[in-house]
């Protein structure tokens, strides 16, 4: 079944499936991967345009954690603290929810949103995520806020590139 997205940048893109499409890069996602293994994906959030909001996604379509194989969780873990540490060390940001849903997509895939001073006025629980990236999405697609996004994830994909995996 195809669906319509909208991207970070504005562009309507019509997909069977994100993850596939953004893992054989036939969507191409603003910034580029942070991090390409053989199993994971980790790059800018496709939609919301929140700087460091990165996402980890599998390869392949599995919808939890106890469906991947041995090699994929040591990877996933490694690549998930090596993700925090670059948002911590590289961009500087101190707080960020993890956050995973089984029920959303074919490709098992973890958020790290970053915890921004703007973010505060819509609280501190995981009841704000959806508040904070609505009012991204309406609010900060921005040519400024862009381009920091682009800033960004090239910062982050620079780090990572002296990573082996």
């Amino acid at each position: 079944m195809t669906r319509q997205i909208t991207d970070i940048s504005g562009n309507m893109v019509e997909v069977e499936c994100i993850g596939c499409a953004i893992a054989q890069g036939t969507v191409e996602v603003r910034g580029g991967s942070v991090i390409n293994t053989e199993y994971f994906d980790v790059s800018q959030d496709f939609e919301v345009p929140i700087p460091g909001f990165m996402i980890i996604a599998t390869k392949r379509h599995l919808s939890s954690v106890d469906q991947f194989t041995d090699e994929e969780a040591a990877e996933f873990t490694r690549i998930l603290q090596e993700t925090r540490r670059l948002q911590r060390e590289v961009l500087g940001i101190e707080s960020v929810y993890i956050h995973q849903e089984e029920d959303t997509s074919d490709h098992f895939h973890v958020w790290m949103l970053p915890r921004h001073e703007w973010m505060l006025q819509f609280g501190r629980k995981v009841e704000s995520m959806r508040p904070i990236m609505d009012y991204a999405r309406k609010n900060l697609k921005t040519e400024e806020n862009l381009a920091l996004l682009d800033v960004d994830t090239a910062k982050l994909e620079a780090a990572a590139s002296l990573l082996s995996f």
